[in-house]
């Protein structure tokens, strides 16, 4: 009985179960080229991965279903969807073991894989690279992980290096390499092809700059024109310094600073690009002063004081800032008689301007210009006058200043200032001209209609 107990005890005894390893295979390329394809690069890796898995069955590798594929994302960052995916799953103790094609496919960067195994040993995890033997768990294998990671990332830094290289060989030819493709130009079978309609507004803006001096200024104009940029959006300052700076324009193509000879034709000439610079060149205090001087003053010979004499406009400089100012004739001529002596140009402007914008909303002033307007215009509609009227006022603050001064100065016939505030006398015969002009195309639409 003994014997017989001891020989099955020896002889018969049932092995330890073996623990089961839940495996993710990891697979990733750098381009999305061919990933298309029926079987493409992520179906290679995953497929020699799945197999070496299956080797190790009898290890109690098992494995998991959810495919962890990055497919165009570049090995030096961390930021990859999938990856993301795969860390957090770790992180939540659903995986044992992850399996790649090789290590580069999982990090490509030392410090980036020094940061993944420190998440893969805080939670038990293995790593395997099917072509590359070696244990994580083991000194020699972290010594063997820190030689290939270092080729690897020193194969990405030499490819790096060979892409740039390339970059500026190509660029140092005049070619087109890609990126933003600037106004005025289209591509066409990798080359910058002049856009003829596109290339006009590249031109009117360095002329237009050349000749005003001022971003800013020109930004109005482009606006109050509906001109806009590439993207369809309005024109901003940056906007315009970024054209009349871009080199392109020149045929040239730059790199790191340096200009080549391009391959593409050039839309501003040399000269027109001179002009512009020697015009930046300049102190933006001295363009800033200038542009303000050349700002009509928009009351000129409209604006009266209390005692009836016009008041009118000067400017003053103080620590660099010019301030603007109606002065009664009464100070000019040194007579002390005038209860308003000055009144800052900035308030009585914006003041007389909104009570201008707030008149042409009122019935009674629409009836009374579409009457006026009917004298020239007798198919011109009330309903054309009053849209005509009301299509100037969100336009305003678009308005080139000396558009504005125009409009005021025939909308306006005096602006008589007193101790209580200003009163605005509008001209009928100016509503009646600006409401034809406004409405003539609506009238035009209808005839045709008709």
């Amino acid at each position: 009985m003994k014997r017989n107990a001891a020989s099955a005890s020896a002889g018969g005894a049932m092995p330890a179960t073996v623990r089961k390893l839940r495996c993710a295979v990891y697979t990733r390329k750098s381009t999305e080229e061919g990933l298309d394809k029926e079987f493409n690069s992520l179906d290679a890796q995953r497929e020699a991965c799945e197999a070496y898995i299956a080797s190790q069955r009898a290890e109690g590798w098992v494995l998991l279903r959810d495919r962890y594929d990055d497919g165009g994302f570049s090995g030096g960052t961390l930021e990859r969807p999938a990856l993301r995916r795969l860390l957090a799953d770790i992180e939540a103790g659903q995986v044992d073991v992850i399996v790649v094609y090789k290590i580069d496919r999982l990090s490509r960067s030392l410090m980036d894989f020094a940061k993944l195994v420190e998440v893969f040993d805080a939670h038990s995890v293995t790593f395997v690279s099917v072509t590359q033997s070696f244990n994580t768990t083991t000194s020699m294998g972290r010594l063997t992980l820190n030689i290939l990671l270092s080729f690897a990332q020193f194969e990405r830094e030499v490819i790096g290096e060979r892409i740039r290289d390339k970059f500026a060989a190509s660029r140092a030819r005049g070619m087109w390499m890609g990126g933003h493709v600037p106004l005025g130009y289209d591509v066409r079978e990798r080359k910058l092809v002049v856009n003829d309609a596109k290339a006009g507004t590249v031109r009117r803006i360095f002329e237009s700059f050349a000749e005003i001096g001022s971003a800013t200024k020109l930004v109005q104009v482009l606006r109050s024109e509906r001109v806009t940029t590439k993207h369809g959006r309005p024109f901003t300052t940056s906007d315009i310094y970024k054209v009349i700076n871009n080199r392109i324009y020149l045929g040239e193509a730059v790199h790191k600073g340096v200009s080549h000879p391009g391959e593409h034709a050039a839309i501003v000439p040399r000269a027109l690009w001179d002009r512009v610079h020697a015009v930046l060149q300049e102190s933006p205090r001295v363009r800033a002063n200038r542009t303000r001087n050349q700002t009509p003053a928009l009351l000129r010979g409209i604006l009266f004081g209390p005692d009836g004499r016009a008041m009118s406009p000067t400017h003053t400089m103080r620590r660099g800032r010019q301030y603007r100012y109606y002065v009664s004739q009464a100070v000019l001529k040194g007579t002390e008689d005038c209860p308003i002596r000055r009144i800052p140009a900035g308030e009585i402007e914006t003041l007389v301007v909104d009570q201008v914008r707030a008149l042409l909303r009122q019935p009674e002033v629409v009836v009374g210009t579409w009457r006026a307007a009917r004298a020239d215009a007798g198919d011109l509609t009330e309903g054309e006058v009053r849209t005509a009227l009301e299509r100037l006022d969100p336009l305003w603050e678009e308005l080139f200043p000396a558009e504005q001064a125009r409009i005021v100065q025939s909308l306006v016939e005096r602006v008589d200032v007193g101790l209580d505030g200003a009163e605005v006398t509008l001209r009928t015969d100016g509503l009646a001209c600006l409401a034809r002009d406004l409405g003539g195309l609506g009238a035009e639409a209808r005839r045709a209609a008709a």
